[in-house]
């Protein structure tokens, strides 16, 4: 079921964030990466854990530099970056005791971002060979 709603929560994401046009201001989906690696932070803030908080501190801000660097430069980075945040999702039981993360969030998660990232994959995708398009017509 987590992996269900996760999958379902982003593509009503995503495609809301089309019809609204949220989406084609280029520090949106960044901006979702960097509120999708700050929960690990929230889930160690309450847990009380000093250190789950300094180790999801470090990761966050590895996320936040993808997220940085994706909107400035490098667009397809944060399609990426949401993919490796999945990948983040599987690995983190194994990586980080962060009792405050609830035990259906890693599959949740994991769904999210994977199909956030590859539905900004093929965004950028599509809008690029649309520009090459109106290039090669100019």
């Amino acid at each position: 079921m987590e992996y269900l709603v996760g999958a379902a929560l982003a593509l009503v994401v995503c495609l809301s964030a089309g019809a609204a046009g949220f989406d084609r201001d280029r520090s949106f989906y960044p901006v979702i990466l960097i509120v999708i690696a700050s929960y690990y932070l929230l889930f160690a803030a309450m847990a009380e854990s000093q250190h789950a908080f300094l180790v999801e501190l470090v990761v966050f801000s590895a996320f936040l530099a993808v997220a940085m660097l994706g909107s400035r430069r490098w667009p397809l980075l944060v399609a990426l970056g949401l993919i490796g945040h999945g990948l983040y999702d599987i690995a983190h039981v194994s990586l980080v005791e962060n009792h405050g993360v609830p035990a259906w969030w890693g599959k949740f998660c994991l769904s999210f971002d994977f199909v956030a990232g590859l539905y900004l994959a093929v965004l950028f995708a599509l809008r690029r060979r649309r520009q090459q398009g109106q290039d090669a017509a100019a």
